[in-house]
């Protein structure tokens, strides 16, 4: 799950955005100064309706701000996802993707790996597909899955194979079922599936279960990398699209996954994510506002004929976490950690 479309059509793109760009985040982003834009208004006297009962945090292991950020806040975490675990697109071979290196002390004790499809420069479903249809070819991958979660001591792990089809939903609950009993024989108490927001037609929330404890529905990329400039979630949109999901299969079976980031998009080129302090330094050198629009609750600036910036910060994700709680769905997950808003931790505080 690492960023990713609609988080990882809308649902492609959204998972490319949350996923392409990513290595590249740090040396895109605006250049640091010394200047510091002032806050819009103070996020920190913000209080939510109601405390989620679980947080968890998703890691960028390639960006050492996500380590930083685990250690300083894995206290209000009740599981951080540090590894990765990528499926070859030929050979269907996993291999953990970056060192985990993250059992440090003030990591959660929960630590879960993410399991993806993503290789190179995109999610490759044509690997499900034809792996999926191999029950051999399927049994030899999900048996080398979980020799990885047992040796790294994973508690967990989360599926993310994105861009599937419409059509691929048997062979998606197929790979899910295996890949899930092969992490549960090697020690994981937790399956979850990373699912795009609004793709109910090739995502339908019924077929993760009962294979999966979970289905983490990624709430954001609204507007991506490659979309027009705008908001990454919105209240109003987070509402309708988990409605959804929750109609389906209930609260209880679903997890929030809501956005910590930003874009900043650059006439025609594509978005580059944007962490907080950078979003405070691009406005602050343009000397323009990075003021909150009233209709999305995000905080919002423009470099005329240069630049166009959206962002989260601790008061929009208050809200979004309101209209998660107001549905009956308790559980959320932060993508991505070290980008945030310092305040969202005071946000989050019990």
């Amino acid at each position: 799950m690492a960023t990713l479309t609609t988080p990882w059509g809308q649902r492609t793109r959204q998972s490319l955005a949350r996923f392409a760009v990513l290595a590249g985040a740090v040396a895109c982003a605006p250049s640091p100064s010394a200047v510091t834009a002032p806050r819009p208004e103070p996020a920190s006297s913000a209080r939510l309706a109601r405390l989620p009962a679980s947080v968890w945090g998703f890691t960028a292991p390639w960006d050492p701000r996500s380590d930083s950020s685990v250690l300083a806040n894995g206290s209000r975490l009740e599981a951080v996802v540090t590894g990765w675990i990528q499926l070859d697109s030929v050979s269907g071979e996993p291999s953990l993707l970056y060192r985990d290196d993250a059992g440090r002390p003030g990591t959660p004790r929960r630590r879960f790996a993410l399991i993806t499809s993503w290789h190179g420069r995109r999610f490759h479903p044509e690997l499900v597909r034809r792996v999926a249809a191999d029950s051999v070819a399927l049994s030899r991958m999900a048996s080398r899955v979980g020799a990885i979660v047992r040796s790294a001591g994973y508690a967990g792990v989360v599926l993310d194979l994105e861009d599937q089809a419409r059509n691929d939903t048997t062979i998606l609950a197929a790979a899910i079922r295996s890949l899930s009993a092969a992490a549960r024989q090697a020690g994981a108490t937790t399956v979850a599936v990373a699912i795009p927001a609004g793709d109910t037609a090739a995502y339908p929330t019924r077929i993760l279960f009962p294979a999966a404890d979970a289905a983490v529905v990624m709430l954001y990329d609204e507007h991506w990398s490659t979309s027009a400039p705008g908001p990454i979630a919105t209240p109003d949109w987070v509402r309708r699209t988990l409605a959804r999901r929750v109609a389906d299969v209930g609260a209880d079976r679903l997890i929030a996954a809501l956005p910590l980031y930003g874009y900043l998009w650059r006439g025609a080129q594509a978005g580059e994510p944007l962490s907080f302090p950078e979003a405070r330094r691009a406005a602050a050198q343009a000397n323009v506002d990075l003021a909150r629009d009233p209709s999305s609750s995000s905080l919002h600036a423009i470099q005329p004929n240069v630049w166009e910036l959206w962002m989260t910060d601790a008061e929009l994700l208050r809200a979004l976490v309101d209209q998660v709680t107001a549905l009956g769905v308790t559980r959320i997950a932060l993508w991505r950690l070290g980008q945030e808003d310092p305040d969202v931790w005071r946000l989050l505080k019990p």
